[in-house]
């Protein structure tokens, strides 16, 4: 855990995740899962898979519960700490997609996480990124908050990677301080955007969470996700 997130590219090729990749790459499995490096699995996976046409960085996607039972699909939970506003555009994409496929939501509705509903609220970030969402062909309903975005106000919710990290890590500090059990293993999440079923799951993730993981690479490669995903962005190839 203390190497470089490029040592599976430069100096230590035969390593399990470079491996495991590798074999992704050749149709040898349907996913790989990792619990490994979580920079080295992402940077493998750009450099061996690739990305999808238009997709310049992947996201780390994942459904958490919401109070209404539903799933909300979070991207980007960690995979770009730093994003353009035109890359969280490219998240929406990524997220409606996985929240068609994966879960079943026939017309996803997309949020972008703010300190506000109001368009007036936001950093430049969020301001900026406002415009490109109302443009694209997506179901969005504008900024949300995190307190409405679990309650049930969109099915994806968009953000960069710091947001998105803290975000998750908030809630899972507020569960464990408030001694409520965990209702399902956390699994891991899926990095999106890359030309295979990588999914990545915590360093200290638990046997049922391993478990967790492995069903849903197995999921996600039932689903058809990568055949919509190549059809969404790469509608010529």
């Amino acid at each position: 855990m203390d190497d470089s997130a490029v040592a599976p590219l430069r100096e230590k090729p035969r390593s399990s995740i470079r491996l495991g990749v590798e074999a992704l790459a050749r149709g040898e499995v349907s996913a790989f899962v990792t619990c490994g490096h979580s920079g080295a699995a992402m940077a493998a996976a750009v450099h061996v898979l690739g990305t999808f046409e238009g997709v310049h960085r992947p996201a780390l996607v994942s459904a958490v519960p919401r109070a209404d039972g539903g799933g909300l699909v979070v991207l980007d939970l960690g995979a770009s700490v730093d994003c353009r506003p035109d890359q969280l555009a490219t998240f929406a994409r990524l997220g409606e997609a996985y929240a068609r496929c994966a879960l079943g939501v026939a017309a996803p509705r997309i949020g972008l996480l703010s300190n506000g509903e109001e368009r007036g609220k936001g950093n430049a970030q969020v301001k900026a990124t406002l415009p490109l969402l109302d443009a694209a062909p997506l179901r969005f309903v504008g900024p949300v908050e995190p307190h409405d975005a679990f309650a049930g106000a969109c099915d994806v919710l968009v953000c960069d990677g710091f947001v998105g990290n803290v975000l998750l890590k908030t809630a899972e500090a507020m569960l464990r301080l408030g001694r409520r059990p965990r209702q399902r293993p956390i699994g891991g999440a899926l990095l999106l955007g890359v030309r295979g079923i990588v999914v990545i799951g915590h360093g200290r993730a638990t046997p049922d969470d391993i478990r967790a993981a492995v069903a849903l690479g197995d999921r996600v490669a039932s689903s058809g996700l990568l055949t919509d995903l190549r059809a969404a962005f790469e509608p010529k190839a």
